[in-house]
This record gives structure tokens, C-alpha cells and sequence, in this order.
């Protein structure tokens, strides 16, 4: 094996990626090192390569001062195989093909002994705080964040990590529910398509699509949705969306999450409702709090998800629960296309950069 590696590395905030090489490490340890093989491209890599989070009322949060440092390789959707491991790891054969689990964490605190690493405080996720899938290779801590491929579709599966895991743990806050019980999904890009098919997979049948985009809706129709509104065509989105729904909803998965839709759905919930907020597209929204204690609304905040999520999505995969969502597959030193393509909303499902 070589001594050096190539990354596309982000070399200066919210500027394009920058090809540089670096040295391939050496795992101990507990530590596996992973030869990239597929890595999908996430609207959160945009959002770091940016450099920060609209918080809304003008307040930005600014990644470095989360610790990001630069250069850095992004790409947290990660596939690919074992080129190397630590004595403690040796148990893993090297070549064999696995999904990678991201969302690193401390080890130590009270989330993390949960295997509940995205939520914990001192995270050191992979593509974020660690170097991710846009470096040829990437030093995994322990085989524990790792799930066998098996005979799975890669650069579908590839996507699990994030986008897969995040559908999965935001369809869960809102089920159990009535099969004919209309769900409301915003957002019908790669997220969105994902949240079809675990819906589906569950066997619900009444999902509701809502996005600014004709192209995009028609891919949530052909991947099952049974409605579909655009929003940004109608005089009286929240009439429409009723319109399709009978009525106030139950549950609302917002995959955008902005000031417009946070307050859209805001005047959808019914009594009772679970809202989840996904996206992070930013900004805020008022609230009544004796309103939402009269409503008993529940909102759920979901940042990813975690590793039983993976590895529950991945026998579901393997037991053909799950339908194929759309991928495009870009070559791998074709990223800072893919990004650009991302950033200008042409993306229809989840791209992926194959080595």
C-alpha cells in the first residue's frame, strides 16, 4: 500500500475543494482503516464547506468554533473496505465491504455507552471533525461503527449513514399511526425519497409530499407518495395541504426546516401532533407556549441517527423491505461538480461519488 494518499479537501471556507495528498494512517488499536469506495454527497457538506448555520435573527454559528480545522475531507455517507486494522480489529477480514457509522462521539459520556453517538457533546464525526469519505482512505476508531454490506447495492447503501439513518429516526417519533393516516413530508429531495421508502416499508399509505420543485414531486410520486403539492405554485399552500390531508395533521416531517415551512406547518398540527424538524436550512419561528400545551404538540429535533438505526436499516436493505431511492453517480474527482450541482437544487434523490 502506498504512503500517501489524495483528498479533496475543503483548504479555505466556502471555497471550492482543492486536491492535496496526505499521509494514509496507520491504525491501532481498535482502529480500522477503510479504502473509500462510494461516499455520498449531503447538503450538510455544503453547509460546512459554507462555514456556518443561519440561526436565525441574524446569528450565525460558525463551525470552527466547534473545533473544525482546516484542510479538511468531507463526505460522511461512507462505503468501502477494510484495507487495515488494529491488533484489537483483526477479527474483520481485510477487503470485506462495510458501511461506515459517521457520527463518532467521546466514548466516554453518558450518550455514547448508549450507542447513542449523535447525540453526545464532544462529537468527532467522520467527514465533519475527523477527515471523511472525500480522502481515499479513512481511519474508522473502532469496528463497532461498522456494518457488512453484504450483497447490498453500495452506492445505495453507502447512503445509510446519514440520509438512511435520519429518515429511519424521524419516521420512528411519529409511528405508530393508522396505515391510511396522512403523513406530511416537506422536502422531497434525497431525504424526503428516503422517507418514502422507510414509510412504505412500514406499510403506510397515506404520504403527503410537499416541495417548490415539479421534478422533485414527481420523483416522491413515482417513489409512492399519494399526494403532492407544490408550494411555491399555490396562492393558499396551507388550504392546499389540508385540502389533501382531510384535514390537520398528525405528523409533519420537515426535511427543509426554515422560517417559511416552520411556519406553515405551524398552522397544520393538529391536537396531539408529533412535528419532527430535520432540515437546517435555518431560522426561527414564534411559538405560543400555552398554545402548544392546549395543542399537546410534540416537536422532535432529529439530528441523524443512531447505530441500531444502522444496522436496523441494513437488515431491512438485506430482507428487501426497503424500495431503491434514486442515485446519481458521480466520479469521485468530479466532487466539487457535485457540489456545485447540489448547492444549485439539480440533484433528483442522493448523488454519490464512486472511486
Amino acid at each position: 500500500m502506498a504512503d500517501k494518499m489524495d483528498i479533496w479537501a475543503l483548504t479555505a471556507w466556502d471555497k471550492p475543494l482543492e486536491k492535496i495528498s496526505q499521509e494514509i494512517p496507520t491504525p491501532t488499536g481498535t482502529e480500522v482503516l477503510i479504502k473509500v469506495s462510494h461516499v455520498g454527497v449531503c447538503h450538510s457538506d455544503l453547509h460546512f464547506a459554507q462555514g456556518h448555520y443561519d440561526m436565525g435573527g441574524g446569528k450565525k454559528f460558525y463551525v470552527k468554533d466547534r473545533g473544525a480545522k482546516l484542510p479538511a475531507a468531507l463526505g460522511h455517507e461512507i462505503l468501502g473496505q477494510v484495507a487495515a486494522t488494529g491488533p484489537e480489529a483483526a477479527h474483520l477480514g481485510i477487503g470485506t465491504k462495510q458501511i461506515v457509522y459517521p457520527w463518532i462521539g467521546c466514548g466516554e459520556c453518558t450518550r455514547c455507552g448508549q450507542e447513542n453517538d449523535n447525540l453526545c457533546a464532544a462529537q468527532r464525526g467522520l467527514g465533519t471533525l475527523r477527515n471523511g469519505g472525500f480522502a481515499e482512505y479513512v481511519l474508522v476508531p473502532h469496528s463497532k461503527y461498522l456494518v457488512e454490506l453484504g450483497d447490498l447495492d453500495p452506492a445505495v447503501a453507502c447512503t445509510f449513514g446519514c440520509s438512511g439513518i435520519t429518515t429511519l429516526s424521524a419516521v420512528r417519533k411519529i409511528l405508530p399511526l393508522p396505515p391510511n393516516e396522512p403523513i406530511l413530508l416537506i422536502g422531497a429531495g434525497g431525504l424526503g425519497l428516503a422517507a418514502i421508502s422507510v414509510l412504505k416499508a412500514f406499510r403506510h399509505e397515506n404520504i403527503v409530499c410537499a416541495d417548490v420543485n415539479d421534478e422533485k414531486l414527481a420523483a416522491a410520486t413515482k417513489a409512492g407518495a399519494s399526494a403532492t403539492i407544490n408550494t411555491a405554485k399555490s396562492d393558499s399552500p396551507v388550504a392546499e395541504i389540508l385540502k389533501a390531508t382531510g384535514g390537520p395533521l398528525l405528523a409533519v416531517i420537515d426535511f427543509v426546516n426554515n422560517t417559511a415551512t416552520a411556519t406553515m406547518v405551524n398552522k397544520l398540527v393538529a391536537k396531539g401532533a408529533k412535528w419532527v424538524q430535520v432540515g437546517v436550512m435555518g431560522g426561527t419561528v414564534e411559538l405560543s407556549l400555552v398554545g402548544n400545551i392546549f395543542k399537546g404538540l410534540t416537536i422532535y429535533s432529529n439530528i441523524t441517527g443512531n447505530l441500531e438505526e444502522l444496522r436496523t436499516l441494513t437488515e431491512m436493505a438485506k430482507r428487501g423491505d426497503l424500495s431503491s431511492i434514486a442515485i446519481q453517480k458521480i466520479p469521485w474527482d468530479s466532487v466539487n461538480e457535485a457540489m456545485d450541482l447540489l448547492r444549485a437544487g439539480k440533484v433528483s434523490g442522493r448523488m454519490v461519488l464512486v472511486k
